[in-house]
């Protein structure tokens, strides 16, 4: 049984407000080359398929496609809600999706119910909000671990009668590394859930945090298959390639566009030549020059194009030396103290003029209203 772990498509999600959808679509192109070239038996996927619970609707229809190459390409599918996603929406159709080979599991009391693949069990438990199914499992706490424990005790029971068992989750399980860019799923109950939890299966195929960790031998997360914030800069994306009962290897998948973070003075970034190679990443870029340049993104982004953060840090500026005063002053002065305490030097006279005409036309406006 040869098993493809892929997780947290988030498919419709921008990157600073740069589209990911030409990205995620060559993700999908290599998944189903790699069905093809692997000869995949099941691609299971671990949730957070969209990134919104309305999703765009060039999203639905790349996941529509995805699955229909899949399927076509000679493997099943067993696919699971994240927490990003809408249950109800991603269940439409399910039904009528069995019969072609994709397995939709989004409903809660299915989590122990497999889709049965050449003898080997295929568990799927979606998302788990804790406190909508205490009340129905009598569960003792509002936690996720609890939530988790309830439906792992019961596939247990069932997976002892098969030959094999995978149980695919999305969830936080202790000990996992987080990045910037995960929803925080603490709201509704402790988030942690302990990795003995998913004792007695031979694979878990987790979803949720988005860089590859192997939280055991046969327990761990595939990541995202693209970075999504720069928290993830120098994370290797991709899939798990998993022979059941024989090996595990890391597949990577391909990298539209990398990401990168620059820190340093405005002008070594714009003149050294060990910048080169970043050239075409998209960028997190801290200034710590001691005083702010000025037309600083534009200077940047003569050199690299793609840069989308920008932020400052300057190394070796004074220290305010008293807060500034603001009730009694007029609000130019007020507003030209900003701009020196934020710049570190004093506006230009031009600047000054433009600020003071600006401040001028808003009075006027508001005593017209």
């Amino acid at each position: 049984m040869r098993i493809l772990h892929t997780s947290d498509w988030h498919l419709g999600r921008t990157f600073h407000r740069e589209s990911l959808l030409a990205g995620q679509a060559a993700f999908v192109d290599h998944l189903v080359e790699t069905v093809r070239a692997e000869h995949i038996d099941v691609v299971a996927v671990a949730g957070d398929v969209y990134d919104r619970a309305l999703p765009p609707v060039d999203a639905v229809a790349l996941l529509d496609e995805a699955l229909a190459r899949l399927v076509s390409a000679g493997a099943r599918v067993v696919l699971i809600s994240g927490n990003h996603d809408s249950a109800l929406r991603l269940r439409f159709g399910s039904a009528l999706f069995e019969a072609a080979g994709v397995h939709v599991r989004t409903a809660p009391d299915l989590s122990w119910e497999p889709v049965l693949v050449d003898e080997v069990a295929f568990y799927g438990i979606p998302y788990l909000e804790p406190e909508l199914v205490r009340a129905p499992w009598e569960l003792p706490d509002r936690s996720h671990t609890a939530a988790i424990t309830y439906a792992m005790d019961r596939i247990r029971a069932d997976a002892a009668h098969r030959r094999a068992s995978v149980v695919l989750a999305h969830c936080f399980v202790t000990g996992g590394q987080a990045s910037d860019s995960e929803r925080d799923i603490s709201v509704g109950g402790v988030a942690h859930v302990p990795l003995a939890a998913f004792d007695g299966v031979d694979y878990v195929a987790l979803g949720h945090l988005h860089g590859r960790q192997r939280m055991s031998e046969s327990v761990r997360y595939s990541g995202s298959p693209l970075a999504y914030s720069f928290s993830e800069t120098g994370q290797v994306k991709g899939s798990w390639l998993v022979e059941l009962g024989s090996s595990v290897e890391f597949v990577p998948a391909p990298v539209p566009r990398p990401v990168g973070r620059l820190r340093g003075e405005l002008d070594e970034l714009l003149t050294h030549p060990k910048y080169a190679d970043v050239e075409g990443h998209w960028l997190q870029v801290t200034l710590t020059d001691a005083v702010r340049p000025k037309s600083a993104m534009d200077r940047l982004r003569a050199r690299f194009p793609h840069t989308l953060a920008l932020s400052f840090d300057p190394v070796g500026a004074a220290p305010s030396a008293q807060p500034v005063r603001l009730n009694g002053r007029p609000e130019a002065e007020v507003a030209l103290d900003f701009v020196r305490e934020v710049r570190g030097e004093p506006a230009a006279p031009e600047e000054e003029d433009l600020l003071r005409q600006a401040i001028e036309a808003s009075r006027v406006k508001e005593t017209m209203a």
